[in-house]
């Protein structure tokens, strides 16, 4: 298939898509056409690490984004505005919340219909805050912590599942597979950076695994930013009597965590991680090597099911080099989502661009239960948690059953 032919094919599997604009970066300016909105190319904006610790992450989704305004263009712009173009504008959060604050001013008042983003709950938190006071729509490609979206926000949405869905999923999903597997999880020890993310994180999967009568604890925090070795938090699990390992951090520090595990070889059955930045990619099977066999992980994931989505991450491989993470294709889906905003609006009036994609209905690259659909809280009500394995060297969709490549391998290497 022409690189062409797939850009057309995966702008029509997305439905009719498009976005952005020109405009202050006041409320003044969102209920109108805020200077220049109306001319030249729909902006959307995308805010992403793209230098510092999460970088090649960032730079991943800001690909993912600029493919989708790709194929919006390639299947004719936004029909309900005569066909305009889109362009993607971009920002570098660097991973710094106030660094992604003003970015975030600075394309809105540059123009930006929409904005996607950040990768870091942190970050996030401080865009969700400019993008509402200044009504411009703001769809969280990755964004984990549910804080946001106890606000009462009206121009904060997001496409993946939130913290609090993913670690129930993630205690539901380590009772149904341990039972199954004959080895009932009793103990589960949490290892988290120390963010809202990490710490959101651990404390759902605390509420949820205790209500299903499993002990939790200890959890042991860290700094993500400056840890150099995890050996010390790790023998602290192992002198735990857990046998099950519940990881939640990014890339880098959960990369370190795999090597204390090795190192210690605490008695675990599982590694189990939730919301985790690395067990679920490529580089980390590749990096992390033998080590990394049998992680479990339960988070968002690419739809390995979907013919569109193999076609898509192909065609990123192909220009790219590297294997299209999870990410990037929730960044391409954060722009369909704003362009079909505009496409349903007819408009770049914003709280009309806001009704838009707040009635959405976007077939998603990822797994979902459904088209992405917002709640009025802006939670994406079809997002789905998956729980994933390493197995055989590449990552396996193993629950649950109707979603699985494979099925669930509940034993650690190092202890056969």
């Amino acid at each position: 298939m022409s690189a062409r032919k797939l850009t057309a094919g995966l702008a029509a599997c997305a439905f009719l898509l498009a976005a952005a604009g020109c405009g202050g970066s006041a409320p003044s300016g969102a209920a109108g056409t805020a200077a220049g909105r109306d001319e030249g190319p729909l902006k959307i904006g995308a805010l992403h690490p793209v230098s510092g610790a999460n970088a090649v992450d960032g730079q991943q989704m800001r690909r993912g984004a600029a493919m989708a305004v790709e194929a919006i263009n390639a299947a004719g712009g936004i029909k309900s505005l005569g066909g305009r173009k889109v362009e993607l504008a971009t920002g570098d959060t660097q991973g710094k919340a106030e660094v992604g604050q003003s970015e975030a001013q600075r394309l809105i008042s540059e123009g930006a219909v929409g904005l996607v983003g950040t990768y870091q709950s942190a970050v996030s938190t401080n865009v969700a805050v400019v993008a509402e006071r200044n009504e411009v729509p703001f769809v969280m490609d990755v964004t984990a912590t549910d804080a946001i979206f106890s606000n009462g926000y009206r121009y904060s949405f997001r496409v993946q599942p939130g913290s609090a869905a993913i670690s129930e999923a993630a205690a539901r999903y380590l009772k149904q597979v341990s039972q199954e597997a004959g080895k009932p999880v009793a103990k589960v020890a949490f290892l988290h950076e120390q963010t809202d993310f990490g710490s959101g994180a651990a404390e759902a999967f605390t509420e949820a695994a205790e209500k299903l009568g499993i002990e939790v604890g200890p959890n042991i925090s860290y700094d993500a930013l400056t840890v150099s070795d995890l050996t010390a938090q790790v023998t602290q699990v192992k002198a735990s009597g857990a046998n099950v390992l519940a990881v939640a951090g990014y890339y880098r520090d959960s990369l370190l965590a795999a090597k204390a595990i090795n190192a210690v070889k605490p008695d675990l059955d599982a590694v189990w991680g939730v919301s985790n930045g690395a067990f679920d990619q490529p580089k980390f099977v590749a990096e992390a090597g033998d080590i990394g066999e049998r992680y479990f992980s339960t988070n968002y994931h690419f739809d390995a099911q979907s013919q569109e989505t193999a076609e898509l991450r192909a065609e990123y491989r192909r220009r790219y080099g590297d294997p299209m993470r999870t990410g990037a294709v929730l960044s391409y889906d954060a722009v369909q989502v704003i362009a079909q905003g505009v496409e349903r609006a007819g408009s770049t009036d914003m709280q009309e661009v806001r009704e838009g994609i707040a009635s959405s209905r976007v077939r998603p690259m990822t797994v979902g239960a459904g088209p992405i659909a917002f709640a009025p809280n802006g939670d994406n009500r079809n997002a789905l948690p998956i729980l994933m394995q390493i197995q055989e060297g590449r990552v396996k969709q193993v629950y649950p059953p109707d979603k699985a490549e494979a099925k669930p391998n509940y034993s650690v290497t190092w202890r056969q």
